[in-house]
């Protein structure tokens, strides 16, 4: 995915911070990137990790962005506070973490927006990193809807009974039969959250229910190894991934796919 791009082509985006309506009729902020001109442009929902609504979410943004996509990626913390991200994140895990229910009306209503766009072709997948993939897949498969979900890595999507919780009260693998999109999901080999025994226990369900998935696991790669400014980066396998999500929504979500 480096350098896939013409020298002579237009590469203008238009970023920055907007507010939509969301699940619950709130008003919560939301980062946009698009690239300039009248499309049509497919769309992707960012569904931020649990670090916050950060600078990175941003970059990933604009990555999108600059290979054709429309980007949101909603402040699924917005409702906690605002200032330092690092801060607001706290805050949030402190209050006992985000409700399951009101991540997917705010995802859903993310996703409608930006098909509403009149620069729209339609489709519209979500991708997601770490907690955010797991709400990402949350999303597509309990509401359904999207055209194609990435699942980077998404911890907790195999959870035990004991840890369940009021604000995460069912396992995401119940909802699998419910999923009507097409799969992506990335892993680490030497990742212990999900292990790959968890991830082989998703595989095995996705199997049982005939979804359509493409599983992608990298040796010597751990949680977090797209992100560059910690110790988990791993650059080969990051860019590697890039290529693969990049190429997933290529074929899932541009016009005659």
């Amino acid at each position: 995915m480096w350098n896939s791009l013409r020298t002579d082509a237009p590469a203008g985006l238009v970023a920055g911070v907007t507010a939509y309506r969301a699940g619950d009729g709130d008003l919560v902020h939301a980062y946009v990137a698009r690239p300039e001109g009248p499309g049509p442009f497919p769309g992707v929902v960012l569904a931020h990790h649990m670090p916050g609504w950060d600078e990175l979410y941003r970059e990933f943004a604009r990555r999108f962005a600059d290979h054709g996509y429309t980007a949101i990626c909603p402040d699924l913390y917005c409702r906690t506070g605002h200032g330092d991200p690092d801060d607001v994140a706290a805050a949030a895990r402190a209050d006992g973490g985000l409700d399951d229910g009101l991540v997917v009306a705010d995802l859903v209503a993310a996703r409608d927006w930006l098909r509403a766009l009149p620069t729209a072709n339609g489709r519209v997948g979500v991708f997601g990193t770490c907690s955010g993939g797991r709400h990402a897949l949350l999303a597509a498969s309990r509401a359904g809807g999207f055209d194609a979900v990435a699942d980077l890595w998404g911890g907790g999507v195999v959870a035990a009974p004991d840890e369940l919780t009021p604000r995460r009260p069912v396992s995401v693998l119940d909802y699998t039969a419910g999923l009507d999109a097409p799969l992506l999901g990335l892993f680490g080999d030497q990742d212990q959250h999900p292990t790959p025994e968890l991830v082989d226990r998703h595989e095995e369900e996705l199997r049982k229910h005939g979804k359509e998935y493409e599983f992608h696991r990298y040796a010597g790669a751990g949680h977090g190894f797209f992100y560059y400014h910690r110790a988990a980066y791993r650059p080969e396998s990051a860019m590697d991934g890039w290529a693969k999500v990049l190429d997933f929504f290529g074929r899932h979500l541009t016009t005659g796919s």
